[in-house]
């Protein structure tokens, strides 16, 4: 009796199923013990080779792209085995458009019987089967599918929940035991704030917002002070990068969703990470022209970074000049003088007829009045009692005026009731009115209804625009307010800051002439403090 030539595959797609395990029946030893002893049953059966494929998902990961299919394939065409056995079909794979047309070759093509322990042979003698090899596929892919979705869905509320579901740990938290247990019964760890690490965090978001401090310097700064990532390296610019814009620190996960518990776990403001995006997002920009923040803080000027020629539209660059020289009587003059100079102009790059340097001082001295201008104007501004105070008014004004409007309305459809109910009378010759009043009267009351109802959607409206402007403007009120009281004793890097976010563009030109275009969020707010009835003359 001839021996038939064998060769077995066995492959699991995690690697806790590599060894065996009480939780995992498919693990790689169940599957070799079951296909050696269906092996023994059979005596003109003799196995030759196993195959062995580890944390493999035959759902996600072609034939193409595995090696243990591509040797099987290529033993089958050098004639090197008769059997292919494995503990179930799926372990050769699990894509439907894929997997079955694989197993079809084996058997068609190359002449190896495909057998499974589970399911017994896979033969194409009939369309029958090929429709149920087809089935079979597709039913593991379906399957697949579903676990795939049933695990991202656990995955996702237990991140909802604050609970670590792997992966590096976000810096500036650590783990603690929580409550809940994983299907080994073991406790599974949450996320908790690192307290000390919650305070570096918090000086690199204080520093890119309030400083403009960049990511180098900031990595720099770090190191020097002896800080280490989570992993014990050393900061650099991406990692700083990676900390201001990760989604966890903001409450929310990847894709954007929150929960109570994320929001917990805040170490940064909604309000800082719009600022922090907007920042990031001006220093990426390719177009020097459209950047109003400077990528670097090392200039001495107040407007390094945010200043233009009004004549080219060019970026004006910051340049030092020093007189050094020794007077009559003996004496030493030294002079560092911090000048603004039209990029374009001095590099011959356009034909601009502006000037070629201003002095910063002077310019900057003039900018500085500008800003204690407004900031006058800020630090007359109602504090937030008197905006609840605006809104408490507003609402019991509202909530008269719908009172009596609704009263109205259900007055007048009274009314409308008892003339419905006369139109029952006209026809038996009852009632009081002709057909003709009757209608013209229906007519009149449904129009007072329908206007009283149209003004109490309008009041509706009116009130909830009002409602929400009156908490629209408490962020923005809050940030200049802050500026206003705090511009005076900031340092130049703060200043720089404050006069990137209040100006949008500042162009200069000869005779030093200024052209500023204040940035929109200011002009909005004074429109909206406006429409909360505390009138702002805030024009620069």
């Amino acid at each position: 009796m001839k021996q038939k030539r064998v060769y077995t595959l066995y492959r699991v797609s995690t690697k806790k199923q590599v060894n065996k395990s009480e939780n995992h029946e498919n693990d790689i030893p169940l599957q070799r013990e079951a296909c050696q002893e269906y092996a023994k049953y059979r005596p003109d059966w003799k196995i030759l080779k196993e195959f062995e494929e580890k944390g493999v998902s035959g759902f996600k990961v072609s034939a193409k792209d595995r090696d243990a299919i591509i040797d099987l394939q290529e033993a089958a065409l050098n004639n090197e085995f008769d059997v292919l056995l494995v503990f179930m079909f799926d372990r050769i794979g699990r894509i439907d458009d894929e997997t079955p047309f694989i197993v079809e070759w084996f058997v068609k093509k190359a002449g190896i019987e495909v057998w499974s322990v589970k399911e017994g042979e896979q033969r194409f003698e009939t369309h029958v089967d090929k429709l149920t090899n087809y089935i079979r596929f597709w039913q593991a892919s379906g399957e697949s599918e579903k676990t795939s979705i049933r695990v991202k869905s656990r995955i996702r509320q237990l991140k909802l929940r604050g609970i670590y579901t792997g992966g590096p740990l976000q810096y500036g938290y650590c783990l603690i035991p929580s409550t809940e247990v994983n299907r080994k019964g073991q406790p599974m760890q949450k996320y908790a704030v690192d307290m000390e690490q919650y305070v570096v965090y918090r000086m690199v978001v204080e520093k890119t917002i309030n400083n403009g401090t960049g990511t180098y310097i900031l990595a720099r700064m770090l190191d020097e002070q002896g800080y280490r990532t989570n992993n014990g390296g050393k900061f650099t610019s991406k990692s700083i990068t990676r900390m201001l814009t990760a989604k966890m620190p903001r409450g929310y996960l990847e894709d954007g969703e929150t929960s109570e518990e994320l929001q917990k776990l805040k170490i940064i403001s909604d309000e800082e990470s719009a600022r922090i995006d907007e920042i990031l997002e001006q220093r990426s920009k390719k177009d020097e022209d459209k950047r109003r923040i400077a990528r670097t803080t090392k200039g001495k000027a107040l407007l390094s970074g945010n200043i233009f020629c009004a004549h080219c539209g060019g970026r004006m660059i910051t340049t030092h000049h020093r007189d050094h020289y020794i007077r009559k009587d003996g004496s030493e003059y030294l002079r560092d003088d911090v000048k603004y100079r039209c990029y374009h102009k001095t590099n011959k790059l356009c034909d601009c007829d502006g000037q070629t340097n201003y002095q910063a001082s002077r310019v900057d001295e003039v900018v500085i009045e500008i800003m204690h201008q407004i900031f006058a104007n800020m630090k007359g501004a109602p504090e937030e009692e008197k905006f609840k105070e605006i809104m408490q008014k507003k609402k019991r004004a509202y909530r008269a005026t719908a009172k009596k409007a609704s009263y109205n309305i259900e007055k007048n459809k009274r009314q409308l009731e008892i003339l419905q109910l006369e139109i029952g009378k006209t026809l038996l010759g009852d009632s009081i009115y002709t057909p003709a009043d009757l209608q013209d009267a229906i007519k009149v009351v449904k129009n007072r209804i329908a206007e009283d109802e149209e003004k109490l959607a309008k009041m509706d409206e009116q009130f909830s625009h009002q409602e929400e402007l009156i908490k629209s403007v408490m962020p923005a009120y809050k940030k200049f307010k802050s500026w206003a009281e705090e511009f005076d004793a900031a340092s130049l890097d703060q200043k720089k800051m404050i006069a990137c976010q209040l100006f949008d563009r500042i162009e200069l030109g000869k005779g030093y002439a200024l052209n500023i275009k204040v940035n929109v969020s200011y002009e909005q707010f004074c429109e909206d403090w406006q429409n909360c009835e505390k009138p702002l003359k805030c024009a620069v």
